[in-house]
């Protein structure tokens, strides 16, 4: 049965805009902490997708919330989420894996058709909304806010190194 088309999505595209790659907390935290942390939310999600509840392997995907007028992007929270609703979320990425040949793209559009029980013209034009979402977003700087995940001074000042 077809999802309602002008109902909310379960799964959606979330692009990063380009002036804030690699701006994440993922980055900032030594490699143990990060590691705490993504199985803290795996266990917290019953290690199974916060989205389409598949078991397997899983991935911590951050939540951000974009302010387009201050121009900060601060981090809301974390989401375990399989293989594929995170290749969604990040579908430009996916397309670029795609283009190399490290990933089926079309397994991944067929599973946000799935998992949001719509029709191929409603994916289509998530698609379309959000990459106009990101290349209007793409156009200015943006600051990183951390938020409440914000790590110690000297856990930022370890990952540089000495001065």
């Amino acid at each position: 049965m077809a999802q309602d088309e002008r109902a909310p999505l379960r799964l959606t595209i979330e692009l990063v805009p380009e002036t804030c790659w690699y701006s994440n907390l993922r980055d900032v935290l030594p490699r143990p902490a990060w590691d705490t942390l993504r199985r803290q939310v795996y266990a917290a999600s019953g290690y199974r997708c916060g989205i389409c509840g598949a078991k397997g392997t899983l991935h911590c995907h951050e939540v951000w919330h974009y302010d387009d007028q201050t121009h900060i992007q601060r981090l809301e929270g974390f989401r375990a989420l399989c293989t594929l609703c995170h290749h969604v979320k990040h579908i430009g990425l996916a397309g670029l894996l795609a283009s190399q040949g490290k990933l089926d793209y079309q397994a991944v559009v067929q599973h946000f058709l799935a998992v949001n029980g719509c029709s191929q013209a409603a994916f289509q034009q998530h698609y379309r909304a959000a990459f106009a979402e990101w290349r209007e977003r793409s156009r200015v700087e943006w600051q990183t806010d951390l938020g409440d995940f914000t790590p110690p001074a000297s856990t930022n000042d370890a990952r540089q190194g000495p001065a």
